[in-house]
């Protein structure tokens, strides 16, 4: 794909023209400042040319054009540079304060645009990324609107970035780091973002109407820029992409993965979390209950990690203060105990945020971030409380926060921490440093938490801004809370609610695991949230498959929450069934079609040759009558043996033809494994040991009389395979039937490893 970029100096407009889909044309750039308690707005022109850069440059770009211009009437500089990477486009903005007054910087607008796009607004989409781990992710046709919350300051603050607009019209959006917009019937697109959020948090905003126009913007959150002091913007970008291939996002997510250096763990976690079966009211006794149940079954559930999530603080805020009734004893302790019984001890956190009764407010209130009342702000309606956040620009509360985290690392002896609420260091107030931007002070917060735990530490981010924590956790929350609820609730109600975009419900935390999949191994590593199989929850079985079948197809960590020691054997069957994890990125085929995406698609490789393994979800609140079409997952015209994971069909497709599937449940999903056929050859066709039906498959050797295949789990198991055999079986051992003419099901087990000749 060829792109054509020209810059007019004169009038401060470039031109970003790819050779197919939308496009952006005569694009301007702005400077919003205030000045005697009044909002100024001036588009930056009269650009005369300069050095080149002396920053580093965006990967890939060999290459920049630079450009200044003299300071306004108030002595605001700027400088302009220019890069070109392949079809990427980047440029950057830097403000110098030559005058002798101080400015406060409203946002530095990098890109507006009222030409372009697309000829036909009605096919137009629109992928929104939300600010931080809970906000709402998803894609938008050109006639929808956005949801918005309904709770104000109870939701507000946590999901929202105050510099990104929340529009509710129809073809009106907006979103934070990057957003695309794009002609679904060309499958052409436009990605707009930034590099990085190190300097500023970077806003897009959309309308896809008759009279379109493009916005992208830094939120300089009015720092005061002091005479002599220079602002850097982060390095903005526009890429044309194909959105109807694997990989749509991946160069743009890869550059950014480079700039960042990021550098991740090979192995993924799996571990068991105590939050969603006991929540705040979780005891030591729960804890060491739990902990025996992981030993006793780690035979077929091998998992690693035993994380203790919120509820053994006094108080929110007070970290070296235990509650006296639930963990008399602290969490030192507990951290030997799960540490001797081969297990890795994880602790929950959440460093930046305060509750209003702890002792920390109390006892330090000049730590507490303020509005222009001079009252704490507020960080959200959490814990029944509207809770407060520190200022981390008091170097007090920094160092504090700092504390926390080398206590638990090198005195409690956590070596995983999940640090939650991050996104109260980056709320809108007065911070004691006015001239840092929120993104500077929650980007130097969590360097400082990084610093604390030392490298070696694995730090989970959660309820954070994505843009902050680039490089500096292994893994990141990607969606609201999961709960036990398929729709929102609040305290057990959820009349109103079933629309909120971000309260936890294990659909809209399905709804993100499914569109930021693209995240994972890229920036981190995805942390879908934990699965819930046991059957007490509120949550149907088809409900749960759905859930069991985001987490494993997200490529992500896999976290079990419920109570081991009353699991049911058939329950439990499900997660052990996710063992090990896949973890790879699928192909969401239908991102830009709908809010929630229905149709997965992971290609896959064994011993046992390739196959590809599909996820179709229904969600509707009744069940539907659904079919499988190869077209629809891009699949050649082919005869295809088709495996049925969750109700352990083998059934078959001819070539040009769809597959009736039958009723799918109410949010309900059929997970296959699809196949060409081979006729006069054995094949693998599936199974009930792994969720993948063939990554067990470590070996495969056939000829004209015997087939010996190896299977190889990290667990006991016991189950069945199906094959595909040109003849019948002459072996008794292992048993089988036959199932179907020419298809055969046999019984195995296997303790590790198991070998079988037929």
């Amino acid at each position: 794909m060829s792109v054509t970029f020209q810059f007019n100096p004169d009038a401060g407009s470039f031109d970003f023209i790819p050779a197919s889909g939308p496009s952006v044309q005569a694009a301007t750039l702005h400077l919003h400042y205030w000045k005697q308690g009044r909002l100024y707005s001036e588009p930056l022109r009269q650009w005369q040319p300069a050095v080149g850069a002396s920053l580093p440059l965006p990967p890939g770009a060999l290459s920049s054009q630079a450009f200044q211009r003299v300071p306004n009437a108030d002595g605001l500089s700027a400088r302009l540079i220019f890069a070109q990477a392949g079809d990427s486009l980047y440029w950057q903005v830097s403000l110098v304060n030559e005058g002798p007054h101080t400015w406060q910087i409203e946002r530095i607008e990098l890109l507006r645009s009222t030409q372009g796009f697309c000829p036909t607004p009605a096919d137009l989409s629109f992928y929104s990324n939300g600010w931080q781990s809970w906000s709402p992710t998803a894609a938008f046709r050109s006639n929808q609107a956005m949801p918005r919350s309904i709770l104000r300051g109870l939701q507000t603050p946590m999901i929202y970035n105050p510099g990104t607009p929340t529009p509710h019209c129809p073809g009106q959006f907006a979103s934070d780091f990057f957003g695309v917009v794009a002609d679904r019937c060309a499958g052409r697109g436009l990605l707009l973002g930034f590099l990085s959020q190190q300097e500023q948090f970077g806003s897009v905003s959309a309308q896809l109407s008759a009279t379109p126009q493009l916005s992208l913007w830094a939120n300089a959150d009015r720092v005061q820029l002091r005479p002599g002091q220079t602002l850097l913007s982060d390095w903005a970008t526009l890429s044309p992409i194909a959105t109807d291939t694997p990989d749509p996002l991946g160069p743009y997510l890869d550059a950014v993965s480079n700039w960042h250096a990021i550098r991740l763990p090979q192995e993924i976690p799996a571990g068991w979390c105590s939050w969603y079966e006991f929540y705040q009211n979780v005891t030591e006794t729960d804890i060491r209950r739990n902990l025996d149940s992981l030993v006793t079954m780690r035979d077929r559930l091998p998992i690693d990690l035993l994380q203790i999530d919120d509820g053994f603080e006094a108080q929110v805020g007070d970290w070296f203060d235990f509650h006296p009734k639930r963990f008399p004893n602290g969490v030192s302790s507990l951290a030997a105990e799960i540490r001797a019984r081969g297990l890795t001890p994880g602790l929950w956190l959440a460093p930046f945020i305060v509750h209003p009764a702890s002792k920390l407010a109390q006892q330090h209130p000049d730590w507490l971030l303020r509005n222009e009342k001079g009252r704490p702000v507020n960080a959200g309606f959490v814990w029944n409380a509207f809770c407060q956040a520190l200022d981390l620009t008091n170097p007090a509360a920094l160092e504090y926060t700092a504390h926390v985290i080398r206590t638990a690392v090198h005195e409690w002896g956590y070596p995983y921490l999940k640090l939650d609420f991050l996104y109260a260091a980056a709320l809108s107030g007065h911070y004691q440093d006015p001239t840092r931007t929120r993104a500077q002070v929650l980007r130097m917060g969590m360097q400082a938490l990084r610093q604390a735990a030392g490298e070696e530490t694995f730090l989970l981010g959660c309820g954070a801004p994505l843009g902050s924590m680039l490089g500096l956790v292994q893994a990141m929350r990607i969606g609201a809370d999961v709960s036990g609820d398929w729709h929102p609730h609040i305290f057990g109600i959820g009349l109103g609610l079933r629309n909120e975009p971000s309260v936890p419900s294990a659909r809209v935390s399905v709804r993100n695991t499914l569109t930021r999949t693209a995240l994972h191994r890229r920036w981190w590593l995805n942390d879908p949230d934990c699965l819930l199989v046991r059957a007490t929850t509120h949550l149907t079985l088809p409900e749960v498959q759905s859930l069991a079948t985001a987490i494993t197809l997200s490529g992500g960590a896999l976290l079990l929450s419920d109570n081991l020691p009353a699991l049911s054997t058939k329950r439990r069957r499900i997660a052990e069934s996710l063992l090990p994890v896949i973890g790879q990125r699928p192909w969401v085929l239908d991102w830009l079609d709908d809010e929630t995406p229905t149709r997965l698609r992971l290609d896959l490789q064994s011993a046992a040759g390739t196959w590809h393994l599909l996820a179709l979800f229904q969600w509707k609140d009744q069940p539907q009558p659904m079919q499988f079409d190869p077209q629809q997952f891009q699949l050649p015209s082919d005869n295809y043996w088709v495996s049925s994971f969750w109700d352990e069909r083998i059934l078959s497709v001819k070539a040009g033809q769809t597959l009736p599937l039958g009723p799918i449940a109410a949010h309900g999903c059929a997970l296959l494994a699809v196949r060409p056929q081979q006729p006069g050859k054995a094949q693998y066709l599936g199974s009930n040991l792994h969720v993948s039906q063939g990554l067990e498959v470590s070996d495969w050797q056939e000829n004209e009389l015997v087939l010996t295949l190896k299977l190889s789990l990290p667990r006991q198991s016991e189950g069945s395979i199906t094959l595909s055999l040109p003849r019948a079986p002459r072996s008794t051992a292992p048993r089988w039937q036959e199932i179907q003419s020419g298809i055969y099901r046999f019984q195995v087990r296997l303790d590790q490893q198991a070998e079988y000749k037929i």
